[in-house]
């Protein structure tokens, strides 16, 4: 008749919404929120290619692509080669240093310059490595300018807003500004010279004691210091006696030395690189590997936590030492036991799963693994709950997508 609406017409507005709401269910927050490759859109940017360099020859780019709610402060390539010559060109330690106070841990763009009434306290990527003096404050100038300092005290705002190059909302801005941020004692690192020393300092004096008596070893961990070494240090506690664990007093003197540089690996390595390996990723090649592949070592990622798979067992990476381009020293739990050395060694027992209250246990499953310490070198819980707030809401998008989706088929039902 005429005048009479369609039947189908409210079944037409579902499906309308189900188009909607289906890019929820596919998209759904990209890979936890974290959607930004740093170094691929400085690429399309000249204007910042000295920038773009040190942030991948320092592996900065690492740590911000690993993040969410991130900005990135900018400089063109005269402003950056300010900063290189303050730090001494040959210091990329001290550079890397400065690309981390230049990495804030918090989403800010225009608007959010706009609304500031007083000076703000931001913190970054430096402070997040464990220094104290990491600190970014900004302020909207009397110039009308938004002025970028190191909290320090006394420090001036000598770096201003160029223009915003990029904005994503909440999850990743980069900021041109006019000159490094610098303070005195920026460019500082630990000096590397005593390896050994550092070694003891971190708890791993047995591990020290054992490469000062072989020289030879040694003198090959130098040696690849000028190109680049990761050094995987156990801790005191992963040379008491347990099952499988060797008595390395009693090894023989070639086998102790294929050991020790089995815990080395030429190529500089720091753990955020470290978290990015996929699985299936090709092995590490250490300074014992050869030819045919033997005395490789594999990463095995998950989240913040990294191990490093030998063949017999597996090591959890646990702390920073050092992390001084192109030298790493991190911490593991336990010895690196290479499968051509001890095949028949005895796997080590699983540890107990903790026990879970029957309403918190999800269907289908008998038991959980207990979360992974948060490692040494970890960035801010501020910056954590901003991360875990994107990927919030991006399941609460999903699970909205999936009622939609789910109504929708009852819509189509009906209709048939």
């Amino acid at each position: 008749m005429a005048g009479e609406r369609p039947v189908v017409a409210p079944g037409v507005v579902v499906l309308l919404l189900c188009c909607l709401a289906a890019p929820m269910v596919r998209g759904g927050g990209g890979g936890g929120g974290v959607q930004h490759n740093i170094t691929s859109f400085l690429n399309g940017h000249p204007e910042y290619k000295l920038y773009n360099k040190y942030l991948t020859e320092t592996r900065v780019c690492d740590e911000i692509n690993a993040r969410a709610a991130v900005t990135c402060l900018v400089l063109n390539d005269g402003a950056m080669a300010t900063l290189v010559a303050d730090a001494g060109e040959s210091s990329l330690a001290g550079i890397k240093a400065a690309l981390r106070l230049h990495s804030l841990l918090d989403y800010w763009d225009t608007k959010k310059l706009r609304s500031l009434t007083t000076t703000n306290l931001t913190d970054t990527f430096f402070q997040a490595a464990g220094d104290a003096m990491g600190t970014v404050k900004i302020a909207k100038l009397d110039s009308g300018d938004f002025g970028f300092a190191s909290a320090n005290k006394g420090a001036k705002f000598d770096a201003t807003l160029v223009k915003a190059v990029k904005q994503t909302p909440y999850d990743f801005a980069v900021l041109e500004i006019s000159a490094p941020i610098e303070f005195d004692g920026l460019f500082d690192v630990p000096d590397a010279a005593n390896l050994t020393r550092l070694l003891e300092k971190a708890g791993c004096k047995r591990f020290a004691a054992l490469v000062a008596g072989n020289p030879g070893v040694l003198k090959a961990y130098q040696a690849a210091m000028a190109t680049g070494l990761t050094l995987f240090a156990p801790n005191d506690d992963a040379f008491v006696a347990k099952a499988g664990t060797p008595d390395v007093g009693k090894m023989e003197k070639d086998d102790l030395v294929r050991l020790l540089m089995y815990h080395a690996v030429p190529a500089y390595e720091p753990k955020p690189s470290l978290k990015l390996v996929k699985a299936g990723a090709r092995p590490l090649r250490t300074l014992a590997s050869t030819a045919a592949g033997e005395y490789n070592v594999t990463v095995v990622a998950r989240g913040d936590d990294v191990s490093l798979d030998t063949g017999v067992r597996k090591s959890r990476v646990a702390a920073t030492v050092l992390d001084e381009v192109p030298l790493c020293v991190l911490t593991v739990d336990s010895l690196l036991m290479p499968v051509e050395l001890f095949a028949d060694a005895p796997m080590p027992a699983p540890a107990p799963a903790p026990a879970m209250a029957p309403a918190d246990a999800p269907l289908g499953s008998s038991s959980s693994s207990p979360p992974a310490p948060p490692p040494a070198d970890a960035p801010s819980e501020v910056a954590d709950h901003k991360a875990k707030h994107v990927k919030s809401t991006a399941a609460a998008l999903r699970s909205i997508g999936a009622v939609a989706v789910a109504l929708c088929s009852v819509v189509f039902a009906s209709l048939l």
